[in-house]
């Protein structure tokens, strides 16, 4: 039991006490017989104890609320730690591809929609799409404003959309073995290239 309650308790008891001593004593001037005492004595009581309790659940109430200002920064953080949305992926491939859909499967655990399009010309559909040929891998991929061209590890492609610099997208050229949906017992070290929209290339990061 709360400090609270354990006082209201303890001043109910005094109360109590004091009235069925006064009752015991003939205590009942002004109040005509004692019965009709005992009852208006009840009645007092249970209006008390009715009302304090009443008091007593709006302020617990009041404790549960928590302050407009911890509510605020709760769904701030909440929406920092979030972060933006996620694209949905559309990769364009040929329909015999294995490490293209192993690479799809590595975007989806990774928290990404992928849809899948098999093409007859791959470096057809990169030309259309937009992707410098010099850049061409197995698949390229469309993921909201930006390109994605090979093998691109997730991490890579989170940064950019949380960087979201001014570019056509990332590529990852070739099929760099152990690369993600090129594992290999024998990886070799690789470079994502962040593809500027005068076709250039940067290094956005080394694997």
């Amino acid at each position: 039991m709360k400090t609270n309650e354990v006082s209201f308790a303890k001043t109910l008891t005094g109360i109590y006490s004091k009235k069925h001593i006064l009752l015991r004593e003939g205590g009942t001037e002004g109040f005509g017989h004692p019965a009709a005492y005992s009852l208006r004595v009840l009645h007092s009581m249970v209006l008390f104890v009715a009302l304090a309790a009443a008091l007593s659940g709006m302020a617990h109430a009041a404790q549960q609320v928590p302050a407009p200002g911890a509510t605020k920064g709760a769904e701030q953080a909440t929406s920092t730690s979030s972060g933006q949305a996620l694209p949905v992926v559309e990769v364009y491939k040929s329909a015999q591809c294995g490490c293209c859909k192993a690479w799809a499967e590595h975007l989806q655990k990774n928290g990404f929609t992928v849809i899948l399009h098999d093409v007859s010309d791959v470096p057809a559909a990169r030309k259309k799409l937009g992707m410098p040929s010099q850049y061409g891998s197995c698949h390229t991929a469309k993921a909201g404003q930006y390109l994605v061209e090979g093998h691109v590890p997730v991490a890579d492609i989170k940064r950019l959309f949380k960087e979201r610099p001014k570019a056509i997208g990332l590529a990852v050229p070739s099929m760099p073995p152990g690369s993600p949906g090129m594992e290999s017992e024998a990886p070799v070290p690789y470079e994502t290239l962040l593809i500027g929209r005068d076709g250039k290339a940067s290094v956005f990061a080394r694997h």
